[in-house]
């Protein structure tokens, strides 16, 4: 390429390197000017321009942006249209940027004619949003220059954003004496707003007491649920790894593997695992709305992404947050409003938990402990974490106990004082008690352990209620449990007598029933000591 200043003979051809201003009419820079455009500047009293000439070998800038660009994107990454000399790289999907620092710092080492930049490494970013910029300094480069970029970045993407999977997520706040629920609340909208900037949810919320028991007691319930992040919010922040709140995650089965950041705020995070669900004790800043420790955390888990110690401890280069001697904000995530209800239609769930377990040889089933959890329990935590509106658990033999393995659960109790006549009278007991607004139930049976808050969100999942079908899951060809009912068959269900439930219905309404494909969970219901035997150990019964 030629750059300099060209007699207005020799112009035609070249690169505008200057905007012109010619009275009525002006020239933007980049334009290529023709005979006309010469003419032009004559008359206007110019006899020479600043501009560029392309040679053999040359590529203009905008082809050379775009090219330059489709060599760096990876997954969710891709480029734009080209405009002078610019050429944008988007994402194609929300979650965190992703790049390889060391190659694309070779790249911009190369030559000073094509520069590339970047957002910051692990940065969050929307669908659409610009995640990078190659711009092409002068009007062309040589060919070999970009075949020289085309040789470092053949080795593998260099940018790519690792989506957001939607998280079903629990939180446990942990009470002491004197404790204002103002400071439980505004944890609780905190927490709240953080997950859904992520595409996840707070599905289930557990408070008990700052002491090791109930702290494990409720970890073991956040996990039978089927929530698969733990969020655990501590009435005094964590000291030690033998602290009540690391103790009490150790005592449900959990491992710690990492206390401590070095990240302000948010040092005193604390990382463990309850098998594959991260667990986080979480430090004081939580209730703040101000970027923390936490949400670098927070984020890398809901795009899949590794945290691990090493992770953890690499965030200190740029972890200084914001100053120390900044005004601290406890405050400024106050009081909150209760979570609104989840847009659709309005789905309840009934957990039948009334029965006698007549071939448990004298025991309760539903007292039982499946992971160290009651079944009963395991069903209501289950139904709690769903997107379900409303939670009613029917109880009828030894309703006492049974509502005593339901406290801190927030279920509607409906006692049916006709259990001894069987199933059916527990499910008219419980759909007599649906608000009346209610476009369809899921009936749930307390004795299956192994049915958790994603199994019954795949049901409503499944239920349009402009074309109301009945919804089952199924399992290598057959059919199981739980099952959604649209309001319309409440009526017919409400006439079912006997022990058998609805099921002659699923065969009167063959023709109405959607069936999805689910697990062995389906089929795993404890009628018999074998059958919680094998539900400890992890086998679903057939």
């Amino acid at each position: 390429m030629i750059f300099g200043q060209f007699p207005c003979d020799e112009a035609a051809g070249i690169i505008l390197a200057h905007s012109l201003n010619l009275g009525g009419r002006s020239l933007r820079k980049g334009r290529v000017l023709s005979l006309e455009d010469v003419a032009e500047l004559r008359r206007a009293g110019l006899a020479a321009v600043w501009g560029a000439r392309l040679e053999p070998g040359d590529v203009a800038e905008d082809q050379a942006a775009g090219e330059i660009a489709a060599l760096l994107g990876g997954e969710g990454v891709g480029p734009r249209a080209p405009y002078t000399g610019r050429c944008n790289l988007h994402a194609h999907t929300a979650g965190v940027l992703l790049l390889d620092r060391e190659r694309l710092d070779r790249l911009n080492l190369l030559d000073e004619a094509i520069t590339v930049g970047t957002l910051p490494p692990h940065a969050v970013v929307r669908k659409g949003q610009v995640v990078a910029t190659v711009k092409i300094i002068p009007f062309a480069v040589r060919r070999e220059l970009i075949d020289a970029w085309r040789e470092v970045a053949a080795t593998g993407p260099l940018l790519r954003v690792a989506p957001f999977r939607p998280r079903r997520a629990a939180l446990i706040l942990s009470e002491a004496p004197g404790m204002k629920d103002s400071v439980l609340r505004g944890t609780v909208g905190a927490l709240r707003r953080r997950l859904e900037g992520l595409s996840s949810r707070l599905a289930l919320e557990l408070r008990g007491p700052h002491e090791v028991g109930a702290l494990a007691a409720l970890v073991r319930r956040a996990r039978a649920a089927g929530c698969d992040l733990i969020l655990l919010s501590g009435a005094t922040v964590t000291k030690d790894r033998g602290d009540v709140a690391p103790a009490a995650i150790v005592a449900a089965g959990g491992a710690v593997e990492h206390f401590g950041m070095p990240v302000e705020p948010g040092n005193m995070l604390l990382l463990a695992r309850l098998g594959e669900v991260p667990v986080l004790v979480l430090p004081g800043c939580t209730r703040s709305r101000r970027l923390n420790g936490l949400d670098w955390v927070l984020q890398r888990l809901a795009a899949d992404l590794p945290v691990t110690r090493e992770e953890i401890m690499r965030m200190g280069v740029g972890g200084l947050i914001r100053s120390p001697l900044e005004p601290e904000d406890e405050e400024e995530a106050a009081d909150e409003a209760p979570a609104p209800r989840p847009a659709g239609p309005k789905v309840a769930v009934v957990v039948l938990a009334a029965g006698r377990s007549t071939r448990m040889q004298g025991a309760n089933k539903l007292l039982a402990e499946v992971d160290g959890v009651p079944m009963v329990t395991r069903a209501a935590c289950a139904a709690l974490a769903s997107r379900a509106a409303e939670v009613l658990a029917v109880t009828g033999h030894e309703a006492e106990r049974v509502a005593a393995a339901l406290a801190g659960c927030p279920v509607r109790l409906v006692h049916n004082p006709d259990y001894d006549e069987g199933l059916s009278t527990s499910l008219r007991a419980g759909l007599a008690a649906l608000a009346p607004d209610t476009d369809a139930a899921i009936v749930m049976l307390a004795d299956m352990p192994r049915i958790g808050a994603g199994h019954l969100d795949r049901l409503m999942d499944a239920f349009d209620p402009a074309a109301p079908q009945i919804v089952v899951p199924c399992y290598d060809g057959r059919r199981g449990n739980p099952i959604l009912w649209p309001r319309e068959f409440f009526g017919e269900m409400q006439q079912v007598t006997g022990d058998q439930g609805a099921r002659e219905l699923l065969t009167r309404h063959a023709d109405r029933i959607k069936a999805i494909e689910t697990d062995a969970a389906v089929f795993a219901d404890v009628d018999t000591p074998q059958a919680l035997e094998e539900a400890r150990a992890g086998k679903a019964s057939a």
